[in-house]
């Protein structure tokens, strides 16, 4: 009997609304982009309105290319190909 009354508890909380979802690197697919700091567009793409880089827990981006993203976004940042901050002035 208590076998089936724990079936039953994990099949609710797979039912629920904060089901967590297998997070795949987008990095390491086959014929994924490739990692670099003069693609701006795909770089953008992990930087946030005030100009932090997102966490990898957010993005799925595996540990080992969260480096080479981060170091990348760092790099094109020195470069001056992207903005420290995104500074959007309104009066």
């Amino acid at each position: 009997m208590k076998k089936n009354k724990f079936k039953n508890k994990r099949e609710e909380k797979s039912n629920s609304p904060f089901e967590n979802k297998r997070k795949f690197c987008p990095f390491s697919q086959p014929n994924s982009p490739k990692i670099d700091y003069k693609d701006i567009r795909l770089l953008s793409r992990y930087i946030t309105e005030k100009g932090k880089i997102v966490p990898s827990r957010i993005t799925g981006v595996s540990k080992k290319k969260q480096k080479e993203l981060s170091k990348a976004i760092k790099r094109a940042r020195f470069l001056s190909l992207i903005s420290y901050t995104n500074k959007s002035y309104s009066q």
